[in-house]
């Protein structure tokens, strides 16, 4: 198999899984307990949240383990509603975010909440300008993603942060999709919350991590011990928190050599497929992108179709298809991208195992398998 999908999922790589291995067969203590299993287990949650702390450039007390991105951006859109409702209810966001930004907004809505859903260019980019026109005096968060997960489009953060500090409103990164591909300090971006997803990192399924800058205030998403400085109560997943801390030291190590690395990959794959198949169509910004993403378009082809004739290759599509109608990607959809490309669009996600040879290999199998069907059409 030829895994091209790590914008999806991340195997747990193997120094995590050792780092991981003491707390699931030796020091399985419960952190609140003051026994020695348990004080062993609260030193390992300690040490881990100085990890995530240390790739992202802030005070270990600031960071907040959750279960996963999906949690922590629950948490920001709901407990910030809830501890701001005093000062309004007006959020803004954009139209390519997450679906755990995007549909708890629109519970939110529901719940008498008014959101904005700020448009991106055909890179999939959005205007700061848009943010300063959107505000309004009931504005309480801002989110925007800090890059996505189809297109790998970066967005301008540091300069978003500045106009929602202008106007004393709260911003909120979901970081999701950058951790480990660029580099990601909250001092930088300037942002007051930040949302980390470990599958996505090396680390497992099911955990993650929330930044929230020091003197922010927020109603408890959970309730219960008092957990998590009393803000995500339930007792602590160590084996798992262990693994997202040990993926950020990694990370720290040598992240400059990876982008690189990356980047060449990722552009020598385009580069064969475009040589072959020059009408392919390149999804995102050219220059602010991800350095592992590549998400192309065949046009009058079906996505879908040309990745089920290549069983050994591992990707996702832009685009599904039921009953012989295709529903394009919200992105592609916010991006102005017409049915005639979106619905021949795969992503290709580059990760750390990816060796030379697979791109070689992937390329040669998506250009077999497009002619091919451009014969056929």
């Amino acid at each position: 198999m030829i895994y091209l999908d790590y914008n999806a999922t991340t195997p747990i790589a193997r120094e995590v899984a050792e780092a991981m291995m003491p707390y699931i067969l030796e020091d399985f203590g419960n952190p609140s307990s003051a026994h020695p299993l348990g004080i062993r287990a609260k030193d390992a949650l300690g040490h881990a949240r100085g990890q995530v702390s240390g790739l992202l450039g802030c005070d270990p007390g600031e960071i907040i383990f959750t279960s996963g991105g999906t949690e922590s951006n629950n948490m920001v859109l709901k407990s910030l509603t809830w501890s701001l409702r005093g000062k309004g209810c007006h959020i803004i966001t954009t139209r390519i975010e997450h679906p755990s930004i995007m549909n708890t907004a629109l519970y939110l809505m529901e719940a008498g909440c008014d959101v904005t859903f700020l448009p991106v260019d055909r890179f999939g980019t959005l205007d700061p300008a848009e943010v300063r026109k959107a505000i309004r005096k009931d504005t309480i968060l801002i989110t925007v993603m800090h890059a996505n997960n189809e297109t790998g489009t970066i967005q301008p953060i540091s300069e978003i942060s500045a106009i929602a500090r202008e106007h004393g409103i709260l911003f909120h990164t979901d970081a999701a999709q950058c951790i480990g591909k660029i580099e990601t300090k909250v001092g930088d971006l300037g942002v007051d919350l930040l949302t980390i997803a470990g599958h996505k990192l090396y680390a497992p399924k099911g955990v993650g991590a929330l930044y929230i800058r020091k003197g922010i205030e927020i109603e408890p998403l959970m309730h219960g011990g008092g957990q998590e400085r009393g803000l995500r109560s339930g007792t602590e997943n160590v084996v798992h928190i262990v693994g997202l801390g040990k993926a950020c030291e990694i990370i720290t190590k040598n992240l400059s050599d990876e982008m690189l690395r990356m980047r060449a990959l990722r552009d020598s794959l385009y580069d064969q497929i475009r040589s072959a198949i020059p009408e392919v169509v390149l999804h995102g910004h050219p220059e602010q992108r991800l350095p592992n993403t590549l998400f192309i378009s065949f046009p009058g082809m079906i996505g879908e179709e040309i990745l089920r004739d290549i069983p050994e290759l591992c990707a996702s599509t832009g685009a599904a298809c039921h009953d012989k109608s295709v529903s394009l990607s919200h992105v592609l959809g916010a991006m102005g991208v017409g049915k005639e490309v979106g619905m021949g669009a795969i992503r290709l996600s580059l990760g750390r195992p990816t060796t030379e040879v697979e791109v070689d290999r992937a390329a040669q199998l998506i250009v077999e398998v497009a002619k091919r069907k451009e014969v056929q059409n």
